[in-house]
């Protein structure tokens, strides 16, 4: 909605937080605020403010963020939700439940001296604010999405083994980097679970996260995958058949050590975001042909990876950009798109079929 004033919602429970909130949010000139102490209230303000975006905090009195989430979903409100959650693994799972439910991002809880701590994150919280007053919410994921995941999962179980031994043997014939931001976990939870225990190429995936979410983000996804997916922490061989989430706060790199290539967890760059989409495409173009390559950009604010993957357009590899039809927050992938570098632009639930076919192609 730009050049519209912004209606927030901000529900936390302590009172020196909404101080804060409220100077940072009154400071952006176009914001109208309203607060809530906890989710009851909430649910309250949702009915009589009409709020565009609502913060919830997730640990609250009466009713808890997650509970009064799922009651906003149930009652058909249309704002959009951003999570306030604390930076721990417990977080990181509430967290997640909440983006499956429906919230479209999240910000990290300040924790220490909450006035220092919210300063750091003043901008951070802003620029999420107004993404998500223009994001496009996913549609919740309903029996049929469950009933298909058990399914791959009895799949993965029962031909992993053999089907990772094949592979080993086989080599590498290609190799898919996907970069993706806000939006994204619900995203990756619609593509990556279609690709079938037989899907030959490494996928190595950029995903801005913190590094306490990235973990519990990898084992959720192996648990509903086919294909064995693990967060970089280190260095890993990469390996057919396997996903890799790049480890959060750090970036994630394609390398070749002793003539083996490797996926790699390596300090950030200077770059805004991490782990940078832009530095795996550039990692994987420096000890890789381009047409060995696919680069997916999906859902995000900003621009991350559009250049590299128009480089890697340029240079002879496929890539492809989510259509906005989809995409929660169409930044990357219009970005992608503006500078030439998208081969294909598709909606999310048709990546996973185009990345099957290009993998039959280079058989």
């Amino acid at each position: 909605m730009p050049g519209e004033r912004i209606r927030l919602l901000v529900v936390d429970d302590s009172a020196l937080m909404r101080k804060h909130l409220r100077q940072i949010f009154e400071a952006e000139g176009d914001i109208d605020l309203a607060f809530a102490r906890n989710g009851r209230e909430a649910l309250e303000q949702a009915e009589t403010f009409h709020p565009d975006v609502i913060t919830l905090d997730v640990n609250m009195p009466e009713l808890d963020g997650l509970s009064c989430l799922e009651r906003l979903v149930a009652s058909g409100c249309k704002a959009r939700v951003v999570m306030v959650s604390s930076l721990t693994e417990a977080g990181a799972e509430v967290t997640l439940r909440a983006l499956e439910l429906g919230a479209v991002d999240f910000v990290p809880k300040p924790d220490g001296t909450v006035s220092l701590s919210i300063d750091r994150i003043s901008g951070l919280l802003a620029s999420k604010v107004r993404a998500a007053a223009c994001a496009r919410p996913r549609r919740v994921l309903g029996l049929r999405d469950r009933i298909r995941a058990q399914r791959h999962e009895v799949e993965r179980r029962s031909m992993a083994g053999a089907t990772g031994m094949a592979a080993m043997r086989a080599g590498i014939s290609g190799l898919v980097l996907v970069g993706v931001s806000t939006g994204g976990p619900r995203t990756l939870e619609e593509i990556l679970p279609e690709l079938p225990a037989t899907f030959p190429w490494p996928v190595v995936v950029a995903q801005h996260m913190p590094t306490s979410f990235t973990g519990v983000f990898a084992r959720r996804m192996d648990s509903i995958c086919a294909l064995d997916v693990a967060e970089v922490d280190g260095a890993l061989p990469l390996l057919p058949g396997r996903i890799y989430i790049g480890r959060g706060d750090a970036d994630v790199v394609v390398q070749r050590r002793l003539n083996r290539l490797i996926v790699a967890s390596v300090l950030p760059d200077d770059s805004l975001w991490h782990p940078s989409a832009d530095r795996l495409v550039t990692s994987a173009l420096e000890v890789m042909p381009a047409a060995l390559l696919i680069g997916v950009l999906l859902t995000g604010m900003g621009n991350d990876g559009a250049t590299a993957m128009t480089d890697l357009r340029r240079r002879g590899g496929h890539t492809v950009a989510e259509a906005e039809s989809s995409a929660v927050v169409f930044g990357m992938p219009a970005d992608l798109i503006r500078q030439g570098g998208a081969e294909l632009v598709l909606p999310a639930d048709a990546v996973a079929r185009q990345l099957i076919a290009w993998s039959h192609q280079s058989r």
